[in-house]
């Protein structure tokens, strides 16, 4: 059975091809990157199962394993050739079709009339705040970036800056109609 595809699997698949490292360092490297802003790694334990998981199916072999003076036993994962392959074939299943995805915005759009329409608006009002903050945040980023990094390096901010301005637009005229009163609110669960 081929390993199933993830974003954190083709993460830690991409740094080790890079040069080999150990679990610790993925997840750092991740996080210095900004890149767990697409990559969940929230829980190193996760990083852990996935490393398993990789390991299991010959995407990942053991390089050393290595103690330094007063640290514990760190193990240096490298990619195998067929780890190799596999994340090329990954990237271009990731890059070329597009996903069938469920991530909980829509969901709560399709339940809206759950809440009361002052309620629903309060929240939504807190969406806004949230995406400003994170689109601000983005731009800084991006700005940042921009004087040491490479623009290939920046894609998948720019594209987070797009998708945010978007929902942040359309959460925007949501709220305007339901604070006008332009949306029909008869329905109650």
């Amino acid at each position: 059975m081929p390993t199933r595809r993830s974003p954190l699997a083709m993460a830690l698949l991409s740094l080790v091809c890079e040069a080999p490292m150990h679990a610790y360092r993925m997840q750092q490297m991740i996080k210095e990157r900004h890149k767990d802003d697409v990559v969940n790694v929230a829980q190193r334990n996760s990083v852990y199962q996935t490393i398993e998981r990789l390991l299991r199916d010959g995407l990942l072999a053991v390089r050393e394993t290595a103690r330094e003076e007063n640290r514990p036993e760190r193990t240096v994962y490298e990619a195998t050739e067929t780890g190799r392959e596999t994340l090329r074939q990954w990237m271009h299943a990731m890059l070329s079709t597009p996903a069938r995805e469920f991530p909980e915005f829509p969901a709560a759009l399709a339940f809206l009339p759950v809440l009361p329409p002052q309620e629903a608006l309060a929240a939504l009002r807190q969406r806004i705040d949230a995406l400003e903050a994170r689109l601000s945040a983005l731009d800084t980023e991006i700005a940042d970036g921009r004087t040491y990094l490479a623009p290939l390096f920046l894609v998948e901010s720019e594209y987070q800056r797009v998708q945010i301005g978007a929902e942040l637009d359309f959460v925007r005229g949501l709220a305007d109609d339901l604070g006008e009163g332009r949306l029909d609110w008869d329905y109650r669960i």
